[in-house]
């Protein structure tokens, strides 16, 4: 498969992510993307929409994102504030700072690979989306359920990034880099391991990853 292609099919599971989190979000009535993640997201999609367009295709699939990730964002601002047991104007402030440190980072760290990656944002969407595969650990195992989640937001996200990854490292110099390389292989572990974990927790909604009150006295 061409790079375009394996890209465009890697945008075609993300995009799927996205409409599974949003609509298992309205369902469960909460959000299904971590804070921090989320924030991540929307500061690159704007860098790379607005700031710093991409060519096509690839620029047509960052609005479809961007547009889905807003949905997201206004998930969590109104299920937010009672997940987290926070008044709304400090949960709101909170998010507003959290996009107000990732937007300059994601900016600036394009920056800094800019010669390397010619402003493909490949290293900075790799390292974001390293740190989400970890979040939405956290997310299962803070919530001790699957609201918000589900296997298939876990399959999608593993297949689509599995598919970015691959297309990087066939078809780029980039895709080389012992960085880039250590990301491609941390972000599968990590998403192979949440789908593993979601699915336990679907067969045996019993199934946690909270040590017990008798195990913890024993």
């Amino acid at each position: 498969m061409s790079f375009d292609s394996l890209l465009v099919t890697s945008g075609i599971f993300w995009t799927a992510t996205y409409l599974l989190i949003i609509y298992q979000g309205y369902r469960d009535k909460t959000y299904g993307m971590p804070l921090v993640a989320l924030s991540a997201n929307l500061s690159w999609e704007f860098v790379f929409s607005v700031i710093a367009p991409h060519t096509a295709p690839q620029i047509y699939v960052n609005f479809i994102w961007l547009s889905f990730d807003i949905v997201i964002a206004m998930q969590l601002l109104r299920y937010g504030p009672s997940e987290w047991n926070l008044k709304p104007k400090i949960f709101y402030g909170l998010f507003a700072i959290s996009l107000g440190v990732t937007l300059p980072a994601i900016y600036f760290i394009c920056l800094e690979f800019s010669e390397l990656d010619q402003w493909s944002g490949a290293y900075a969407a790799f390292g974001q989306n390293l740190m989400m595969s970890i979040l939405f650990l956290e997310l299962l195992r803070s919530r001790g359920d699957l609201r918000g989640q589900s296997i298939g937001i876990a399959a999608c996200k593993l297949v689509g990034t599995f598919f970015a990854s691959f297309g990087f490292y066939l078809h780029t110099i980039v895709g080389q880099s012992p960085l880039l390389i250590y990301l491609f292989v941390a972000i599968f572990f990590f998403d192979a391991v949440y789908l593993a974990l979601v699915v336990a927790k679907r067969i045996n909604p019993k199934f946690s990853l909270r040590q017990n009150s008798e195990e913890q006295c024993s």
